[in-house]
Parts: structure tokens; C-alpha cells; sequence
């Protein structure tokens, strides 16, 4: 007769966790084209960004069109100088520059047109009542930018100092405080969330978690809902990678706050959103469901992680975890699933001395089987006696 056979249920307990949280970072990019006077594109062009807070510098190539891009530039009012090569930029011989141009947290364009600033200039500008009064309210509305990306940049600060030392009480304020004076940038509220699920995991009051999981879900979603439709006008690899951070994040927090159907939901996003990083979602769903006992369904989501990334040596551990425990005893046979030995094999033979190593040898000779990997003990062949 069959019966249901529990082996080492303290081996699920390893699975209570999930891939490492992405968090925003608070900066924007700048892009621009550089042609001469005869509207030819600067090749191999050197632009200079130039904080004037802090004098930092970012130094940009041009390409064979002319053009320049760069991630990660810090919110500020930047001196843009355009050389016209890198012996030029060390003799300071430029080309032409603007003073004072500010970089906000969103994609920043700044063309240098030589053909175009000569005939402007010839006309000594030449402009209209009504495009001045365009121009003056374009800087109006940009002196205001830069006012409002500083003080959003001194929650931001202040809010990471505060979660850094563990009081995610006071990120949450300082956080809430920057959303109510801009509610239209996703890292803000993305990053709010991040200081919500921290906040949470401190709890002792089980209700009280649940509120605060159930805040960060609905902020994730807030920055994945205004992600979404920046990007319907731009996007590039960055912010897909930010989007399907996002997606992980909330699955996260579904997950911790008992949500497991909304957890995979917003793992199965992220890995269509980011294939490239789906082996991570996928994990992340097996372990969410080996916590809620779906065991069928676990197995079913590290064999996805495996085929992302056939080099995932845990997820074939987890998935050797949840084999075993559909095994049964016949007599005082265990029993296990067709592959469970080839799962803990696979682990062993990538991970000769991970962290699982002993438990995984354990539960091979828990079901006869042997450590039949490169890195293992092998099989003995059997002698031939005369």
C-alpha cells in the first residue's frame, strides 16, 4: 500500500525568498546632434557637460552621424562645450558652447546646429514678439523644472539615507512628501513602494503587513502604469529593464502579502517585458508557489527558469525539492517522481560545492539513488567475479 512520504520539510523553508529588488536610481540622459557650419555631421566630436553645482564632467563622442547619447547624467544646469576632436578638447579650442543647459530626470536634447546658429546670429536673432515670448516662456517653464528636480532629488536623498539606516518609516514620509509635489515621475513612486515592503517586512502585526504589501503593490503599479505610457513615445533597453523591475518588485510584494495569483501575474510580465532576465522571473514564480504548496505548478515554473537558463543550478535543486515531495513509500522503498534524481544530479554536477550540496546527496541516497555527476561520488561499476 502507498502512503504519502514527507521528506525534510525544512528544505522549503530555503525557498522563502526572492530575487534581489532593482531599485530606480535618479538621474536622466542627454542626447544630441553636432553638424558644421555646412550641415555636415562632427564626427568623432567631443561634447563636455560641465556641472556648474559641482563641476563633475561627462565627455561624449560622436558617432559617424554626428551623434551623442549617455545614461546616468545627474539632474543640474550643465556649461555644454562642443569640440571638434580630443586634441581640441585638450587645448580648449572649442567649437561652441551653451551655458547653462538643464538636465532633468527625463530624456535631455541638445543639438549643436553651426549652420543654423551662423544664420541666426547674422539676423541678429531675428525673432518675433511672439517667439520671444515663446522662448522666454520655454526657459520660464524649465527654470521651473530644475527647481522642482532639485527638491525631488532632496526627498530621494533623504529618503535612501533614512532606509539605508533601516527607518523606512521616515523614507515613506519623505517620499510621500515628493509625490505630492510631482506625482508624474515613476521612480518616485517606485521608490516609495520600495520604502512600503521594507517597512513591512519589520512588522509584527500581521495586518498591519498586509496593509503596508497591499501600499507598495499599488505604488509598483502607479510607476509601471506612467512607465508604460512614457514609453508608448520612447523607449529604449533601459527602460525596459525598469519596467520589468517594477513588474519584479510587485511580485514581490504580492507574493510576501499572500497574493500568490498576482504574484505570478507580475512575474510572468517581467519576463515578457525582459526575456533577457525571464530565467529570474521564473524562478521567482517557483518559489512563490513551492511557498503556497502548489507544488505541480512550482515544478512546471523552475522547468521555464531551466529552459531560460539551462546553467541555473538552484532551480534545478528547487525543482528536485518538489519532486521529492510528491515521493511515496512502498514498503520501506521511497518512491520519487520520474527525474528527481537527474535534478539533484544536474545541481551537483554545476554546483559540485553550492550550498545545497550535502541536503541534495542526502536526498539522493534517501531515494537509492547515487551522485552520478563528474564532481560526485560515481556509480561503481559492478566487478566480474571468476
Amino acid at each position: 500500500m502507498k502512503k504519502h512520504f514527507a521528506v525534510f520539510v525544512c528544505l522549503l523553508l530555503m525557498l522563502g525568498f526572492c530575487a534581489p529588488s532593482v531599485f530606480a536610481q535618479a538621474a536622466g540622459t542627454v542626447k544630441g546632434v553636432c553638424k558644421d557650419a555646412q550641415g555636415n555631421p562632427i564626427v568623432d566630436g567631443l561634447v563636455v557637460f560641465a556641472n556648474l553645482d559641482n563641476g563633475q564632467k561627462y565627455t561624449l563622442k560622436t558617432n559617424k552621424k554626428g551623434e551623442y547619447f549617455s545614461l546616468g547624467i545627474a539632474p543640474g544646469h550643465y556649461n555644454v562645450t562642443l569640440y571638434k576632436n580630443a586634441d581640441d578638447a585638450k587645448a580648449n579650442k572649442e567649437i561652441f558652447h551653451f551655458g547653462k543647459f538643464p538636465v532633468t530626470l527625463d530624456e535631455n536634447t541638445l543639438d549643436f546646429d553651426l549652420k543654423k546658429q551662423s544664420e541666426e546670429s547674422a539676423k541678429g536673432q531675428g525673432l518675433t514678439p511672439e517667439q520671444i515670448k515663446q522662448m522666454q516662456e520655454a526657459q520660464e517653464k524649465q527654470k521651473k523644472e530644475v527647481t522642482t528636480i532639485k527638491a525631488l532629488n532632496e526627498k530621494l536623498g533623504a529618503a535612501n539615507t533614512a532606509m539605508q539606516a533601516g527607518d523606512f518609516d521616515t523614507a515613506v514620509s519623505s517620499l510621500t512628501e515628493a509625490t505630492q509635489m510631482d506625482a508624474t515621475r515613476d521612480v518616485i513612486w517606485a521608490r516609495l513602494a520600495d520604502a512600503y515592503r521594507g517597512s513591512a517586512l519589520k512588522q509584527t502585526d500581521r495586518a498591519e503587513k498586509t496593509k503596508r504589501l497591499e501600499e507598495a503593490a499599488a505604488d509598483y503599479q502607479k510607476a509601471i502604469d506612467i512607465k508604460q505610457k512614457a514609453m508608448e513615445t520612447k523607449k529604449t533597453p533601459e527602460d525596459t529593464k525598469q519596467l520589468a523591475a517594477y513588474y519584479n518588485n510587485l511580485g514581490e510584494a504580492a507574493g510576501k502579502a499572500g497574493k500568490i495569483d498576482d504574484a505570478v501575474k507580475a512575474y510572468n510580465m517581467a519576463a515578457q517585458v525582459n526575456p533577457e532576465g525571464a530565467a529570474g522571473y521564473y524562478y521567482n514564480i517557483g518559489a512563490v508557489l513551492t511557498n503556497a504548496g502548489k507544488v505541480d505548478d512550482a515544478i512546471a515554473a523552475f522547468d521555464k527558469c531551466i529552459a531560460a537558463d539551462p546553467n541555473r543550478a538552484d532551480a534545478y535543486y528547487q525543482k528536485g525539492v518538489n519532486m521529492i515531495g510528491k515521493a511515496t513509500l512502498q514498503g520501506n522503498k521511497t518512491i520519487a517522481p520520474e527525474g528527481t534524481a537527474e535534478a539533484f544530479q544536474k545541481y551537483l554536477a554545476l554546483q559540485p560545492n553550492g550550498p545545497y550540496a550535502d541536503v541534495a546527496k542526502q536526498m539522493l541516497a534517501t531515494i537509492g539513488a547515487s551522485v552520478e555527476t563528474t564532481f560526485g561520488t560515481r556509480k561503481k561499476a559492478a566487478t566480474k567475479k571468476n
